[in-house]
């Protein structure tokens, strides 16, 4: 197996909520693209581009995932939790209704901003959003409401792990030094956003993989070129390599704790 960093290749997925606009990221496209997914054993990383609001739903334990936000149009706003807390009766009531849509906490966003969503956490994302989320690898989400939409609802499933409650909001970041900031750091995985505007000589952990998603800028990494969207393993116990950003790169790392 090498030891060298290597692009991992993208899916693609269609979604109704999805955008046609994927630039700088991705080639634009004729399909309504919701979800670009690296799937990377214990962690998946995914890019998210909507234009309208997505599903309200829950995550059971073994899904506990962030946002990083790359894009939002002025108005933008995801949902993190409930204003009140609430009966696990009255949120089935409001589920049913649609009285929902009010009960949840919109948070405005913009560019950079960070959020942690543990599991059982009702959520939702709104429109006019690129995100850049990195989860568990567990494919499993509950529907609360949909809006109208025609498909299946979870609400037993969803209940039964729902936290009817508010949510701490934005996670705020912490200053490394050196171009280095701490995102998230959860028993689950660690997120550091890395800005270099000089060639960094990158040395890979020698006990677990690196991953590191370009979000902005452009130059080489170990002597590959890399662009916004591509996402790079790096394996345990590889030599140093450089990366070399073409004026400024910016890269999100994520690894196991």
């Amino acid at each position: 197996m090498s030891l060298r960093p290597a692009r991992l290749e993208p899916s693609f997925v269609e979604k109704i909520w999805g955008s046609r606009r994927l630039e700088p990221w991705f080639r634009d496209s004729e399909r309504s693209i919701g979800e670009v997914w690296f799937p990377a054993e214990e962690i998946l990383v995914k890019f998210l581009f909507t234009t309208d609001r997505l599903s309200v739903q829950v995550h059971p334990p073994g899904k506990t995932e962030m946002w990083y936000v790359l894009r939002a149009e002025p108005g933008a706003a995801i949902a993190l939790g409930l204003k009140e807390p609430v009966s696990k009766e009255r949120l089935r009531e409001a589920a049913l209704s649609g009285e929902i849509e009010q009960m949840l906490a919109w948070l405005p966003v913009a560019p950079g901003d960070v959020m942690l969503n543990p599991p059982g956490t009702v959520h939702a994302l709104g429109a006019g959003l690129v995100l850049c989320e990195i989860q568990q690898n567990y494919p499993v989400t509950y529907r609360l409401y949909d809006y109208g939409r025609p498909r299946r609802l979870h609400l037993e499933e969803a209940m039964a792990v729902a936290r009817a409650e508010p949510h701490p909001g934005k996670t705020a970041p912490v200053e490394l030094g050196d171009g280095v900031t701490r995102l998230v750091e959860c028993e689950f995985f660690v997120t550091d956003r890395l800005r270099l505007d000089a060639p960094r000589r990158y040395q890979p952990d020698p006990q677990r993989y690196h991953l590191l998603i370009v979000t902005e800028g452009s130059g080489t990494l170990a002597g590959e070129p890399v662009a916004p969207g591509e996402l790079w393993r790096v394996p345990a116990g590889g030599e140093p390599f450089e990366i070399r950003p073409a004026g400024s790169l910016e890269l999100l790392r994520t690894h196991l704790p």
